[in-house]
């Protein structure tokens, strides 16, 4: 929602673009079989085109807008999903706009009682989270996908039904011109919330709705304060409300605020009632003048939701059409980005025939295994600042009132930031080697490391498997050269990064100061085989040559 007199459109500091309608070769009546469809071009549906295009893969991409979505939506990303990002090659407008961060602070009636700090080091090309309005983060993936041979994007065409057999999908797409049928041999659905991918094939989420609501508004105000999350609980503007306040680019401010008990939601989101909530947030919670703009605002209320199975045969469902997400912990955006990354290498990989359609058998044990994970810690954070019942709301504000004068309590505060998911029970990931005391297990994302000035290790990754290899020198030992060169001629792109304590005849990287060595428990002869989004398949303190090719097979869903 906008204020009086202005267009949905009409914003205080962005320039929303128009996409036209382009008469699509199935209204001409030429038969087109795409390889994969997706339904919804907003962050998460491009995202997985773009992974689907690192690979070679086709896709062609629906959405009913012409524009990108409005207001600033989902706002905080985060190291991992900028990791996921730099491998698309769209990093650097996201670091370039965004604002990074690594702290946050709480406050109980007006007195802070926590701050915490997210784990940061030089080891890092990223800082742990960077604040950037969902305009943007649509607007830099849809200006990358329109580079990209391998996307077509199809505006103002919206999907009204989904039919599935053995062969592949069919939908109905409605355009400002008539409508059409579209086949395809997959299809990705990335259509948010209201899913209409999911109803068309009868399918419902499942969990729990909560109880509190939210004003999410958008304001201009200038103000020098530093980029970081704050909270505030029981505050002298708001004593019945909880209130995150998060700083954007081009002095835009985001204030979430609860709705009061017995609080009419209708009634919250006129104009008048946000500007007067807005305005004592800003003089008496935030300390800040009058001098401020309304730019947008919208009602939000936590879910837990998610389907039983993210995979119903040939459609994979990504982002908030497979679950629904409390915004506490900022888990929302950041876990679709990650749906769109699993699901994008392994249905590559399946139709450039370098697995079977096993391989997508994983998809939704380990995406929605994250789900899963997210629910346990968003529900701790959600139950806290919105409790859902008077027990649950004396026990917090006990938590919060011991907080004021001891240490212990302010703990209670944490908001649990999102991490990324570990998938060691997927079937794609082997046991672990006992043998080490360090480094990410198999399946966690390889952690980064520093190499050089402007130089990591995850810089390093090539767009297949990588099998990161630790040597006394970097002469790699002639058994497992011959059996990687096997498994590259047998089609599989495999990279061997070879990281060395010395230099060899043969060059490669260095670790001078054995810190990579030491990060990773590694001694000359260690492995880790790692997957093309990142993840560890399995590692080993001692590669017997032998043992890869079974592991690779295990990692592409093989028995």
């Amino acid at each position: 929602m906008r204020p009086a007199g202005r267009a949905e459109t009409d914003s205080l500091y962005f320039d929303y673009p128009h996409f036209p309608f382009v008469r699509p070769p199935e209204r001409e009546g030429r038969p087109v079989r795409h390889r994969v469809a997706i339904v919804g071009a907003g962050p998460v549906g491009v995202t997985a085109a773009l992974e689907l295009a690192r690979h070679g893969i086709a896709s062609v991409v629906l959405d009913d807008k012409a524009t990108v979505n409005d207001g600033s939506r989902a706002i905080c990303i985060s190291r991992h999903s900028l990791e996921i990002l730099q491998q698309l090659g769209v990093d650097g407008p996201f670091v370039e706009k965004g604002l990074g961060w690594t702290r946050g602070r709480t406050y109980f009636r007006d007195r802070e009682i926590y701050r915490f700090e997210m784990p940061h080091s030089e080891q890092e090309r990223f800082l742990p989270m960077y604040n950037l309005q969902q305009q943007y983060i649509e607007r830099f993936l849809i200006d990358k996908a329109a580079e990209s041979e391998c996307i077509e994007l199809r505006w103002q065409s919206a999907v009204t039904g989904v039919s599935q057999d053995g062969r592949g999908v069919t939908l109905d797409v409605a355009t400002p011109e008539g409508g059409y049928r579209l086949e395809c041999d997959y299809l990705l659905a990335a259509d948010g919330a209201r899913s209409v991918v999911r109803k068309s094939l009868g399918l419902a989420l499942h969990g729990e709705a909560y109880e509190g609501r939210y004003v999410i508004a958008d304001i201009r105000l200038r103000s020098d304060f530093p980029t970081e999350r704050r909270a505030f609980f029981h505050s002298a503007a708001l004593p019945d409300s909880t209130i995150l306040v998060h700083k954007q680019p081009d002095d835009i401010w985001r204030i979430d605020y609860q709705l009061g008990p017995g609080e009419d939601p209708d009634a919250a989101v006129e104009e008048a009632n946000i500007r007067e909530k807005v305005g004592l947030i800003v003089r008496e919670v935030l300390d800040e003048g009058d001098d401020w703009e309304l730019e947008w605002w919208s009602l939000y209320k936590a879910y837990t939701l998610a389907l039983d199975d993210y995979r119903h045969g040939r459609v994979l469902f990504i982002g908030d059409s497979a679950h629904l997400v409390p915004i506490f912990g900022v888990r929302g955006l950041n876990n679709g980005f990650a749906d769109a990354a699993n699901a994008g290498w392994k249905l590559a990989w399946v139709l450039k025939g370098r697995a079977s359609e096993r391989l997508l058998d994983s998809y939704s044990p380990e995406r929605r295994g994250a789900t899963l994970d997210v629910f346990a810690n968003a529900g701790k954070s959600t139950r806290f600042m919105t409790p859902p019942s008077r027990g649950y709301r004396l026990m917090r504000d006990a938590a919060l009132s011991l907080a004021l004068h001891h240490d212990y309590a302010s703990g209670f505060a944490n908001p649990r930031q999102v991490t990324p998911y570990t998938y060691a029970e997927s079937p794609l990931t082997l046991s672990d080697d006992a043998g080490f005391a360090a480094g990410p297990i198999p399946g966690a994302p390889l952690a980064n490391h520093r190499l050089g000035e402007n130089d990591f290790l995850l810089d390093r990754l090539g767009q297949g498997f990588t099998l990161l290899y630790f040597c006394a020198d970097s002469d790699v030992e002639a058994e497992l050269a011959e059996r990687l060169a096997a498994l590259q001629s047998g089609g599989q792109p495999i990279e061997l990064l070879a990281m060395a304590r010395r230099p060899g005849t043969e060059g490669g990287l260095v670790d001078g100061d054995n810190s990579l060595f030491t990060a990773y428990g590694a001694d000359p002869g260690s492995a880790y085989l790692v997957r093309p989004d990142r993840h560890v398949a399995a590692r080993w303190k001692h590669l017997e040559p032998a043992d890869l090719e079974p592991a690779l097979l295990t990692a592409l869903g093989g028995e």
